[in-house]
């Protein structure tokens, strides 16, 4: 029995504790001079929006307070132009039932860029997704007159038309500009297209000045009356004045106070980081092995090949090398002039630097006879695509300007459908039995009787390697402290309660088998990837799920198919079932669009039995780093499918080398939704096939080959 090797931590969701606590604190400086952070947890000012945008890639987490009003933003720069956020913000007070719990998402669009006589200017959708607390439009224009000093001037719809608003210049256009529609519609979280610009506008504007490279100092003039809040008695607005400070504590570390409204004092904390960037520089990973040269005419000389244990011996070699490398030897098939070898990689999330490292071994274990190296990623027991190189491209390349380019350029890269034939497997190799016991920590957030709630206790994890390709594997979890069971809040759902019910799970589930499988993975075919997994599939839902991928090697489509027979598990997470069952499974297009973003739709049945498609679009970035946002819509209405109206959220992927700053397979996933409703609910199955399939291939290939030479 050894300890698990590398892999993903999918029911471990640390971003907002450990991530935003550790990984948002970069060694490098993430917030250049010209920008801050508002109390929307946006670029702006205060209280109000600006026109610049955030570092591409920047990842920031707000927390604000005032006027018993906390909000906790989360934003992401998704492009150089476009970034998103979701807001959770709490009023206290609100009702008198108390506080009002209300989660809000944003974006904004950069449509022009500053020059030496004209501002930059963008357009802005803030809780265009919600109940509307704090729908609002905006066109905003800001201007650096100074290296320290820019001023910002816009225009305001919604709440931010709400102060000395006029009527609305839109409608000249349209008479339906200058009225607003009130409330909301059904249940929330719909996009309300239909107010967006309209009713009232309004002025809004400010000043910011960097006066040390550390602070800033801001004031604005507010076009948001606060008119929900002050009728409810929670502040008075004594004026539309506010004045406030920016303090670089630490890099990626901000702190903020205010005076707002002319009555308020406010705090913010900002956390900051991107993706692009360490976050702790350097790193400890051990250099790679310098390439062997060979000595001129060394190889043309084949005795070797009549050395009955030499091809034995060099396997043993080749393989305890990859071993000290963090990798491990599967198969191999030697020649006088040729080798096809099989590596597993659990330690480099840069495929190409598993590659190259390989390449260097087998320059200094091989005889000079052997010229091509084919290079050939296993996991799961398949092979995933064949790298070739030519040895004397490795000896040429090493120490040249343009080396990665080059090595790229000259590698062919193909499908290995049939690489195994005729390679023999590293002896010991299966079975192979691995585990590991840890901690875990499981959040969920949202709650309103308890919006952050986390269990805690001790998991053991284990796989089972029977043959290549078959795999046994399993969860168990001992919760020792937490209160996800401690929800009283009773399903309303008029639909199968396939995840609503969670809660009754996390109560009953003390000792949890999380999930107990037995997989087969296959190549069925040129281009075609296959898996079929049977078992307790995840905490809710067992059975069995056939999968079918075709991705070619350097294709940027994929196409799949997925087809489930599950039955629904007991409360408890033992080994029995409920009565509720059927057949879900969707056909799923992969689209890789360039420059690290991602587009998948999932169309099919969904677990509550109804039909729709799920859209996700994802940033994947060469470290592992992968922050994306998914909906879905389904037959289901937006009232049967209750507050929210539709499935939606965010999900992120981090690398743990991004936080250590050594290699590192593992990574950290977790999702956010704003609410965990039945609609338009997929099964939790590990091990599908297109993360596994992608990293392989190219283009993603390609995007990282920097790395080889690593």
């Amino acid at each position: 029995m050894r300890e698990i090797r590398g892999g993903q931590i999918y029911r471990t969701p640390l971003l907002f504790a450990v991530g935003l606590g550790l990984g948002l604190t970069p060694a490098q400086s993430q917030t250049p001079a010209g920008y801050s952070y508002s109390t929307y947890g946006t670029p702006g000012l205060i209280d109000m929006p600006t026109a610049q945008s955030a570092e591409d890639a920047e990842l920031s987490a707000t927390v604000s307070h005032f006027a018993g009003t906390t909000r906790t933003t989360l934003s992401f720069q998704f492009t150089p132009r476009l970034s998103g956020s979701f807001r959770y913000s709490k009023i206290e007070n609100f009702t008198r039932a108390g506080a009002l719990f209300d989660r809000s998402f944003d974006l904004r669009y950069r449509f022009l860029d500053e020059t030496r006589y004209r501002p930059a200017v963008a357009v802005g959708l803030q809780d265009f997704i919600g109940t509307g607390i704090y729908s609002g439009e905006y066109i905003v224009a800001t201007k650096t007159l100074t290296p320290r000093l820019t001023v910002t001037g816009g225009l305001g719809w919604g709440r931010l038309g709400s102060y000395n608003g006029f009527t609305n210049p839109l409608g000249v256009l349209d008479d339906r500009f200058e009225t607003r529609p009130g409330g909301f519609t059904g249940t929330g979280g719909q996009i309300e297209s239909a107010k967006w610009f309209r009713g009232d506008a309004a002025l809004f504007g400010g000043v910011a000045w960097q006066a040390t490279d550390k602070l800033t100092l801001k004031a604005e003039y507010s076009s948001d009356a606060y008119d929900i809040e002050t009728s409810r008695g929670l502040f008075e607005r004594e004026s539309a004045l506010n004045f406030g400070l920016d303090y670089k504590l630490r890099e990626g570390l901000h702190m903020q106070a205010y005076y707002l409204y002319g009555s308020e004092l406010g705090v913010a904390f900002n956390l900051i980081t991107n993706p692009r960037k360490p976050a702790i520089n350097g790193g400890s990973g051990a250099a790679p092995l310098p390439v062997k040269r060979r000595a001129p005419g060394s190889a043309r000389d084949l005795g070797w090949t009549e050395e009955t244990r030499r091809s034995g011996n060099l396997r043993g070699q080749v393989g305890d090398l990859l071993a000290a490398d963090g990798m491990a030897l599967e198969a191999m098939n030697l020649s006088a002039r040729s080798v096809t070898i099989h590596i597993r990689n659990d330690r480099y999330l840069a495929r190409p630097e598993a590659i190259g490292r390989t390449a260097r071994i087998l320059t200094r274990t091989l005889p000079a006879s052997v010229e091509t190296f084919v290079i050939v990623p296993v996991e799961n027991g398949i092979p995933l695509s064949a790298t070739t190189l030519k040895r004397r491209d490795m000896e040429d390349l090493e120490f040249a300007p343009d080396g990665p380019w080059l090595s790229y350029a000259r590698a062919g890269i193909t499908d290995a459908a049939d690489s195994l034939d005729g390679s023999t497997y590293s002896s010991g190799l299966y079975p192979d039995f691995t585990w590991s016991v840890g901690p875990y920590v499981s959040t969920s957030y949202f709650d309103p009787d308890e919006p952050v709630r986390v269990d805690a206790g001790l998991q053991l994890k284990a796989r089972y390697d029977i043959a290549p390709g078959w795999i046994v594997s399993g969860t168990l979890q001992q919760r020792l402290a937490g209160n996800k069971g401690d929800a009283t809040r009773e399903s309303d759902s008029v639909l199968p309660r396939v995840r609503s019910e969670g809660f009754i799970y996390d109560r009953e589930g003390e000792t949890a088998l999380k999930d107990l499988t037995i997989a087969h993975y296959f190549r069925p075919g040129e281009d075609l990837y296959g898996r079929v997994t049977a078992g307790y599939l995840e905490s809710m839902f067992g059975g069995v799920s056939a999968e079918l991928l075709w991705k070619p090697v350097g294709s940027r489509l994929a196409l799949g198919g997925e087809l489930n027979y599950v039955k629904q598990r007991d409360f408890d997470q033992a080994f029995g079932f409920r009565d509720y069952s059927l057949a879900t499974g969707h056909l799923s297009a992969y689209y890789d669009m360039g420059n690290g973003y991602y587009g998948q739709i999932d169309a099919g049945r969904y677990l509550a039995g109804d039909w729709g498609a799920t859209l996700t679009l994802d940033r994947t970035f060469a470290n592992g780093w992968r922050i994306g946002a998914y909906a879905t819509f389904t037959d289901v209405s937006f009232d049967d499918f209750g507050e929210g109206s539709f499935d939606k959220g965010l999900r992120f992927t981090v690398p743990l080398n991004h936080l250590l700053g050594r290699p590192s397979g593992q990574t950290y996933k977790t999702v956010i939704q704003p609410l965990s409703r039945d609609g338009g609910a997929r099964l939790n199955v590990e091990g599908r096939l297109y993360d596994i399939v992608r990293s392989y291939h190219d283009p993603e290939l390609k995007d990282s080959w920097g790395r080889f030479w690593r």
